[in-house]
């Protein structure tokens, strides 16, 4: 069969495009972005309590109901390289499903007041930041998930995303998880297992 000129130059164009889809050479994967969603804490909603412990709420003598989650990773460039110093912040429903978000009328049972909702932490000098908050749950149309953002001030770099639960069935029928590539699930997938203590731990990189 003869090779054409437009078949050549036809080629040559996916496999540019193909290439282009994939990291260079030696640079790591970056995590994948996703939407910030509607409940993002508005100023009026937040707690003064805003801490990486999302369990145990200042001034509230019980815990935060739910099976309790120790999140913690590293945050790295695609080079590889340690980011120390940026500011990551969670945020997810409660045990009931209800977000810390005025707007959040979806479901009519209380919001659970012990629990945080939101949560900051600082990345140290190893890129490394911690969470201690529950294992999340479904939300009325979605998986269950955890938002964050990650902002580094030095490089001005930042990303928004989700991170989901390694092995959960709901995923495959979440809308926006559908939407990423394998490459991409992999990069916000949290495997969880239990500690010594039979609590939940999951660690998950992040890469700006």
């Amino acid at each position: 069969m003869r090779l054409t000129k437009r078949r050549l130059l036809g080629g040559i164009s996916g496999w540019l495009g193909a290439i282009s889809l994939v990291p260079a050479w030696g640079a790591l994967q970056p995590t994948a972005r996703q939407s910030e969603g509607p409940f993002y804490p508005r100023p009026e909603d937040m707690l003064v309590d805003r801490d990486n412990d999302l369990v145990k709420v200042a001034g509230v003598v019980k815990r935060a109901g739910g099976e309790i989650l120790h999140l913690r990773g590293q945050l790295k460039n695609r080079k590889g390289q340690i980011l120390a110093g940026a500011r990551v912040e969670i945020w997810q429903c409660d045990v009931n499903g209800r977000y810390l978000h005025g707007a959040d009328r979806a479901l009519t049972v209380p919001r659970d007041a012990a629990f945080q909702g939101f949560g900051t932490a600082e990345t140290d000098a190893n890129g490394m930041f911690s969470f201690r908050t529950i294992k999340p749950v479904p939300y009325p149309g979605r998986t269950p998930h955890i938002h964050a953002k990650v902002f580094h001030p030095t490089s001005g770099a930042s990303l928004t995303t989700q991170f989901y639960i390694a092995g959960e069935k709901r995923n495959q029928r979440d809308g926006l998880f559908r939407r990423l590539r394998k490459a991409e699930r992999q990069s916000v997938l949290m495997h969880l297992e239990r500690n010594a203590a039979d609590e939940w731990q999951a660690r998950i990189d992040v890469v700006l």
